[in-house]
C-alpha cells in the first residue's frame, strides 16, 4: 500500500527537487562569483533547506541528537555510515554552522545542477575511486584546508551507501590521511539511522514516513591516540548506534 501512495507524491517531489536544483545554480554562481565565499555558503545552506523540506513531503522528519556537544572553532572531521544522498541534505544544513565539505566521487563534479557547481567551487574535495593514487594529494589538500580555517570535512568511510542499514567495514586511508592533515582536529563519528528507507523501492517511488535519526557521538582529539586506536573508537562508536 505504502508504495502504490508513494507514486503519485514521489512525482511531486522530484518536481519540487529539481526546481530548487535549477533554481540555486545560477544563485550560487551570483553569489560566489559576486559576493564571495560566505554569500555562496548560505546560498547552499538554504538550498539545502529547501531540498530538506522537500523530504517532508514524504513525510520525513529529521533529528540531531548532541549537536552542541561538537568542538567549535577547531578543525573538525565528521565520520558517518552512509545510507542515501539525503545524509548529506541532513549534514549541509543541521550542521553548517560547521562549514563541512564532503570527500565525493567526481561523477558528481558535473552534470547535476547546483550539486555539481557546489562540489567544485564550495571546498569538497572529487576522487577518483578507481586510483587510489590520486586521491592522496586531493584528500590532504581537504586537510589542510579545514586546519587552515578551522572548519570541517565529511568523510564516509564505507565507501559505498548501505541498500539496507547494515554497516559495511570501514576503510581507513581517507581518515588517515585526513588526520595527518590536520594534526588538531577532532574527528566526531555520527551514526546516521533510516536513510536507506527513503530509497528502499529504488529511486522511484520513494519510502514514506521515516524519521532520519543522526546521533552525533564524543569529539575525539586526534593529537591524543593513535591512529588505530582513533579508528577503531570512531568505527565502534558509528556501528553500535546503527539500527537495522
Amino acid at each position: 500500500m505504502e508504495k502504490i501512495i508513494s507514486y503519485p507524491i514521489s512525482i511531486i517531489f522530484y518536481l519540487s527537487f529539481g526546481l530548487f536544483l535549477v533554481i540555486f545554480h545560477p544563485i550560487q554562481w551570483v553569489c560566489l562569483n559576486v559576493f564571495g565565499y560566505q554569500a555562496h555558503k548560505k546560498s547552499v545552506d538554504y538550498l539545502n533547506f529547501f531540498l530538506a523540506r522537500c523530504t517532508n513531503l514524504l513525510g520525513t522528519r529529521y533529528s540531531f541528537e548532541n549537536r552542541d556537544t561538537v568542538p567549535i572553532n577547531v578543525p573538525i572531521i565528521f565520520v558517518a555510515n552512509h545510507q542515501s544522498l539525503y545524509d548529506i541534505v541532513g549534514i549541509i544544513w543541521y550542521l553548517r554552522r560547521f562549514h563541512p565539505k564532503f570527500v565525493s566521487k567526481k561523477e558528481l563534479g558535473k552534470g547535476v545542477p547546483s550539486v555539481s557547481y557546489n562540489l567544485r567551487h564550495g571546498g569538497s574535495v572529487l576522487i577518483d575511486r578507481n586510483d587510489p593514487k590520486q586521491a592522496i594529494p586531493i584528500i590532504k589538500g581537504l586537510g589542510e584546508y579545514i586546519e587552515k580555517y578551522k572548519r570541517s570535512a565529511v568523510i564516509f568511510p564505507e565507501g559505498t551507501r548501505s541498500k539496507n542499514g547494515k554497516p559495511k567495514e570501514f576503510a581507513q586511508s581517507g581518515l588517515k590521511i585526513l588526520c595527518k592533515s590536520a594534526p588538531s582536529a577532532f574527528v566526531v563519528p555520527i551514526t546516521i539511522n533510516n536513510s536507506w528507507k527513503i530509497v528502499k523501492f529504488g529511486v522511484f517511488p520513494l519510502g514514506l514516513g521515516n524519521h532520519l535519526q543522526f546521533i552525533i557521538h564524543e569529539a575525539i582529539p586526534v593529537n591524543e591516540f593513535s591512529f588505530e586506536e582513533l579508528m577503531e573508537k570512531t568505527e565502534k562508536a558509528v556501528t553500535r548506534s546503527i539500527k537495522i
